[in-house]
């Protein structure tokens, strides 16, 4: 026996020369991330922890808007990044780029933290934020600030409309959202304009219009209202808002909506986090995500009238939302409870991706798997332009000496031999961003 394993040992590693001559190419299985770059943001200032006890913990670095331009394997790609003031305490909107891919725009939900020891730093010394900072990304490879404006107090999101003239920025009610909700701010010859506050018909002072999303052909926008857990559509008109149709009941905690590309419908998730009905922080469950047919028929009196058609269980704290461009895929981040401090006996060491066909036709959702992760406060995720692989971005990580956040790939997968089995892998390929990654969107 002894003698016929030291032949088959010395068999096996006549073969290694030959299989060391491959190429890299082909020991590494095909992946490609087609774009023209990822463009997202990372919030420097606080430890994801800081969410719940408040310690800002460590610095790491600077705020940062990265550009990750995309043409190489994945294994070969870097983050460029530029100084950017911005805030993971929000939406994962803090970014949006012009259609054409020319320009990014940056809000600044919060100002910087001080500087001095950080264990005496808790989030009360985080001022509101009160600029919007423009970014030349002709040069993929060097992002540049243009040009900043400054805006009323804590701006929440901000997204482009399709034409790539008009900005719409929404406002938390403990800054300027108790008295204006939203703000316009056009953008001609790359230059941005003053802001205007127009009148936001249907809005109840005090609620929160967490996020607001243009329509990707009309002038049409989507202004998710959290706190009365609804969606209201408006038609823009230079400056003026007019509602169209009628609001769509929601769940509770809406955080972000998108629209299908065709723009037939708007795609919705539900968080639920919050005060129960006697004033006690809720410990959120798995939350939800939502489809709503936009002109799904007509009102008694002939007006236009959309419905919610679907509805489908997510992870815990689906807070990321992402549309695949071809309109058949739609993935929520979940944060599952990541985030929780070392010692809190709720603390999950994994965070999720969940999963789900969308009809293109009906808007109908069907779940196709929740997938765990080895990950902190996955706040986002983008699709690459050819709807095969996804792009998720990683706040943080459960491994303190592993320093930084990151830009994780993932491809949708097939199983040839049972079409109908579809679902997301995670790849050996990250990207190394500054810790604090919480927005992404692809530039194409």
């Amino acid at each position: 026996m002894k003698s016929r394993f030291l032949y088959a040992a010395t068999f096996c590693l006549g073969v290694l020369p030959v299989t060391n001559a491959l190429s890299q190419d082909m020991q590494a299985a095909p992946f490609a991330f087609s774009g023209r770059a990822l463009i997202g943001v990372s919030d420097a200032d606080m430890v994801a922890s800081a969410y719940v006890n408040g310690k800002l913990g460590p610095r790491e670095g600077r705020d940062a808007l990265f550009s990750i331009p995309l043409g190489s394997h994945p294994r070969d790609l870097k983050a460029t990044e530029v100084p950017a003031s911005n805030s993971v305490a929000g939406p994962p909107a803090a970014v949006a780029v012009t259609p054409d891919g020319r320009f990014a725009f940056v809000v600044e939900t919060f100002g910087p933290r001080p500087d001095g020891a950080a264990e005496a730093h808790t989030f009360k010394d985080l001022q509101p934020g009160t600029t919007l900072r423009a970014f030349d990304i002709s040069n993929i490879n060097a992002p540049e600030e243009v040009q900043s404006i400054a805006l009323p107090k804590r701006p929440d999101s901000v997204s482009v409309n399709a034409a790539g003239d008009l900005l719409a920025v929404t406002f938390h009610p403990q800054g300027a959202g108790a008295e204006t909700p939203l703000a316009l701010i056009p953008f001609l010859n790359g230059r941005l304009g003053l802001p205007v506050t127009p009148e936001v018909p249907g809005w109840t002072k005090g609620n929160r219009m967490i996020a607001a999303e243009w329509h990707p052909t009309k002038a049409i926008l989507a202004v998710a209202d959290a706190t009365a857990e609804r969606i209201i559509f408006y038609e823009v008109s230079g400056n003026a808002l007019t509602q169209w149709g009628n609001a769509v009941g929601t769940e509770k905690e809406t955080y972000i909506v998108k629209f299908s590309p065709d723009g037939r419908h708007l795609i919705a998730n539900a968080l639920y986090w919050g005060p129960d009905v006697e004033g006690n922080w809720n410990e959120a469950p798995r939350g939800s995500v939502y489809a709503i047919r936009l002109e799904a028929g007509k009102t008694a009196d002939g007006g236009v009238r959309h419905a919610l058609v679907s509805r489908a269980i997510t992870g815990v704290s689906p807070e990321g939302l992402a549309v695949s461009p071809d309109g058949k895929w739609v993935v929520t981040t979940n944060l599952e409870r990541s985030y929780l401090p070392w010692d809190d006996k709720r603390l999950t060491p994994f965070a999720s991706l969940s999963l789900f066909a969308l009809s293109p036709e009906n808007g109908q959702l069907r779940h196709r798997g929740d997938f765990a992760f080895d990950g902190i406060l996955p706040e986002a995720a983008s699709f690459d332009a050819s709807s095969t692989a996804l792009a998720v971005v990683t706040y943080d990580h459960f491994d303190e000496a592993k320093k930084g956040g990151a830009i994780d790939f993932w491809r949708l997968a097939r199983d040839p031999l049972d079409p109908d089995r579809v679902l997301l892998a995670k790849t050996n390929h990250s990207v190394p961003v500054t810790r604090g990654a919480h927005s992404i969107v692809l530039a194409k």
